[in-house]
């Protein structure tokens, strides 16, 4: 046992004499691959200065809503004060129910390897069932250590969710219309949120300006910067609030009893209905409890919500009710943030309905559980959402208009995008057809390395048939690379460069399937240029990602375990074809509608 795990290791990185098909790439390579991936657990020292930093990242805007929650809430005057005491209760049980048990608690464990946000749900998803729209799936892709697929029991709730959501097209476009409205109401809560306050254009900007100057730093010093006067906020919003319920009215913390909202909307009636959407204004700011996981471990989050924020909030909300309780005239406030309102609750609600597919899907619970999370995230949420709509001609159409806008891009885009891949799927060459013209190819075979760019998963890009058919020459070596979209955040540098040999050794044809972020290959000074590949280094030095494609091609023959195979002079030979110089051969694939087609088409 231990010999064969000395010889695995020994190979990683390396390419293997596969004789396959290529329409099914890497099968035997990627089976080499380990579950790698393992959670990190955090120190309690480094846990608390994590959960310290989030409190200048997370809930700026969620610790600023008592500023206008009371004077949303009755915008016309307090009447009578046991609606305070009501309006309170109903504060209290949306900032338990919705921030602390839904998204602390429960959305926040549904991160895609420590990602959130509506697009993390979706990976998860689309990883977890075919529901992706653009067909590029493959099974190697399963072999990747941030997949962590566990076998499912074909009669059980989640593969039935699992065929149902793949039965039809339908479907898939439906939940990916979803994602996009959901990341379009942030878009449009988020260029809205700045403009909307009272304060004076001129401090606006320019607070606007010095946070974007400090965002490239990156959320570390940001978060180091703002949390202390992010904490200072909350401890003084709470000790305030402590003040205030001691001097003015200790009463208010029958508000605890849910009894209040009942009586509440029993005693106002359609007003209690209205009041709601300035009632919803107190877990604004919630959703980038699960966005912002990508900077905090969901544990930091944990930690600050539940022992700064919830407790501070409350103290904040009752202080301010046992004031108004002897000082009901004076609800009023310099803030008025009643237009997010729409967007924020959407947002929520397809946060809910993705989450009740995770559970079902990905998570497999009881479907008692789920339905109890069902049931009590759509009445809240429902419920807000009925109450906000009555603010649309008030000027919540604003963020609904803007995220019309970015919705309509993104869809076109992406519709542009599957339209691109299915043209280059019926138009790709066998890679019997390529063999079938010899070890030449029918070519004159000049010194050096010519790389084939592609998207596709199987078969040969058109591009290279275009190529052999109209040049009279082409390179000893050919390497078909395939840049590969997936749906996980990251994938591991030791996994992004699975390679393979392509026909009999005198072909000097081998294909590459390349794992990495956009940014990783387009950004000419990142790092991820000196990365090596099972910890061997990469030996060009050149500042051109693509490069090393090549370096990692010829130096994963020489220092695998398979290097007695190919023989010395096979590898003089690729690395005399690395020196006489590569090539990089790209198509350009134009999608243009037909003068038939519609408007929506020709956008």
């Amino acid at each position: 046992m231990e010999g064969n795990e000395n010889t695995e290791s020994a190979a990683k990185g390396g390419m293997w004499d596969l004789q396959q098909k290529f329409d099914q790439p890497m099968d035997e390579e990627a089976s080499r691959l380990k579950n790698m991936h393992t959670e990190k657990r955090c120190s309690a020292m480094l846990l608390v200065q994590l959960a310290f930093q989030s409190l200048g990242v997370v809930y700026g805007d969620l610790g600023t809503s008592p500023l206008y929650v009371f004077y949303n809430t009755f915008p016309k005057g307090i009447d009578d004060t046991e609606d305070v005491v009501g309006a309170l209760s109903l504060i209290i049980y949306s900032l338990t129910l919705v921030p602390l048990i839904k998204y602390v608690f429960i959305v926040c464990r549904a991160n895609d390897n420590g990602q959130g946000g509506t697009f993390a749900l979706y990976s998860l998803l689309c990883r977890h069932a075919k529901v992706k729209t653009i067909p590029n799936q493959h099974r190697t892709d399963e072999k990747l250590t941030t997949y962590s697929l566990t076998p499912i029991n074909e009669n059980s709730v989640a593969a039935m969710t699992k065929r149902w959501l793949e039965a039809h097209a339908l479907k898939k476009n439906a939940l990916l219309v979803l994602v996009l409205v959901g990341t379009c109401m942030v878009i449009g809560d988020g260029i809205l949120t700045p403009a909307i306050s009272d304060v004076i254009v001129v401090v606006a900007v320019c607070i606007l300006v010095g946070l974007f100057c400090l965002q490239h730093y990156g959320p570390d010093k940001v978060g180091w910067f703002f949390a202390p006067i992010v904490l200072l906020w909350f401890l003084l919003i709470g000790g305030i609030g402590i003040f205030n319920i001691l001097k003015h009215d200790t009463m208010v913390l029958r508000a605890f009893s849910p009894i209040y909202i009942f009586w509440y909307f029993r005693r106002r009636g359609e007003d209690a209905w209205t009041s709601l959407g300035g009632i919803m204004l107190s877990i604004t700011g919630t959703e980038a409890l699960f966005a912002d996981l990508a900077h905090f471990p969901h544990s930091a989050i944990q930690l600050a919500f539940t022992t700064v924020v919830f407790p501070c909030l409350l103290l904040a909300y009752c202080g301010q009710a046992a004031y108004l309780m002897k000082n009901k005239e004076h609800v009023y406030d310099t803030f008025y943030h009643s237009i997010p309102g729409t967007a924020v609750v959407v947002v929520m609600l397809v946060t809910t309905l993705l989450m009740i597919l995770i559970m079902l899907l990905v998570w497999r619970c009881h479907w008692i559980l789920v339905l109890i999370f069902t049931i009590l995230s759509l009445v809240v949420e429902c419920t807000y959402f009925s109450a906000v709509l009555c603010k649309i001609d008030q000027g919540a159409w604003v963020p609904l208009a803007i995220a019309v806008v970015f919705l309509v891009i993104m869809h076109v885009w992406h519709y542009g995008t599957v339209k691109r891949y299915e043209l280059e799927m019926q138009s790709k060459i066998s890679l019997a057809w390529i063999l079938n013209l010899g070890p030449s190819l029918g070519l004159v075979r000049v010194p050096g390395i010519g790389l084939v760019y592609s998207e596709l998963v199987s078969g040969v890009p058109r591009i290279f048939s275009h190529f052999i058919t109209n040049l009279p020459a082409i390179h000893s070596v050919v390497v078909l690379v395939c840049i590969k979209s997936l749906p996980v955040y990251t994938v591991p540098e030791e996994e992004r460069f699975l390679v393979k040999r392509l026909g009999p050794k005198n072909y000097h044809m081998f294909s590459v399937f390349l794992f990495a972020k956009l940014e990783s290959l387009m950004d000419a000074s990142s790092d991820s240029d000196e990365y090596s590949l099972y910890g061997q280094e990469t030996i060009s030095s050149t500042k051109d990602t693509f490069s090393s494609v090549v370096d990692i091609t010829v130096s994963s023959w020489s220092e695998s375990s398979v290097s007695s195979e190919v023989g010395a002079d096979e590898m003089a030979f690729l690395k005399s074809c690395r020196d006489a110089g590569v090539v990089h051969i790209m198509g350009n694939t134009i999608v243009e509608a037909r003068r038939d087609s519609g408007i929506y088409k020709k956008i």
